[in-house]
């Protein structure tokens, strides 16, 4: 079983926990990984693009010029898409862009998200992360005491509003919850700082 420090909020080390083989310690799919980012990114697209097609646009309901004699191409309308101000070919419109993965894919490519950062000694186990107060400077010194600095995965077992606001002006920083932990979050940070509480949920669940 893979094992790692568990430290205080000062980051001096409390202490050792052995982490779920079944979560932390099995061989990444890379492949898997990709579909599952390449999912997140699609279903956070917003599809609200939209252009207006030849039938949609102003203007143009006369022919320019008649159809013979003129010595120039034939036109039926002003607004046909080679004009200047005419329709767009095939133009974008509203749309859902997001689909469906299987449970087991989402599942596999998290707990390989999450092998990947233990294999690279960049699980970080705090024993309690609470604070009294908003305040940032305060959650800067937290993170810099546990070698978390720049660009962290901060996860808490349950929503805790002064932690999330204590972090939300630090560059880099994420605040996520155990059970909303994924894939792409975890894969953008140098380092997953978990809270002990938090761990012993997303073990439960995964492993």
């Amino acid at each position: 079983m893979p094992k790692t420090k568990v430290y205080d909020m000062t980051g001096k080390q409390v202490g050792e926990i052995e982490l779920s083989e079944a979560v932390f310690g099995i061989e990444p799919n890379e492949s898997v990984v990709h579909d599952v980012v390449k999912n997140h990114l699609a279903n956070c697209r917003q599809g609200t693009q939209s252009a207006l097609t030849r039938a949609e646009v102003s203007g143009g309901g006369i022919k320019p010029w008649r159809q013979k004699g003129t010595g120039r191409a034939r036109q039926g309308s002003t607004r046909a898409p080679q004009w200047t101000h005419g329709g767009i070919v095939f133009a974008p419109k509203p749309r859902d862009y997001s689909y469906t993965l299987n449970k087991k894919v989402k599942r596999l490519a998290l707990k390989s998200a999450l092998s990947a950062k233990a294999a690279e000694q960049n699980v970080v186990v705090i024993d309690a992360i609470k604070m009294e107060e908003i305040k940032t400077k305060t959650f800067k010194t937290f993170l810099n005491a546990v070698g978390a600095d720049s660009k962290a995965l901060v996860v808490t077992a349950e929503k805790d509003e002064i932690v999330i606001k204590s972090a939300r002006n630090i560059p880099g920083v994420v605040v996520t919850f155990a059970n909303l932990i994924n894939v792409y979050d975890i894969l953008g940070a140098n380092k997953f700082v978990v809270d002990k509480a938090a761990l012993a949920k997303i073990e439960e669940v995964f492993a």
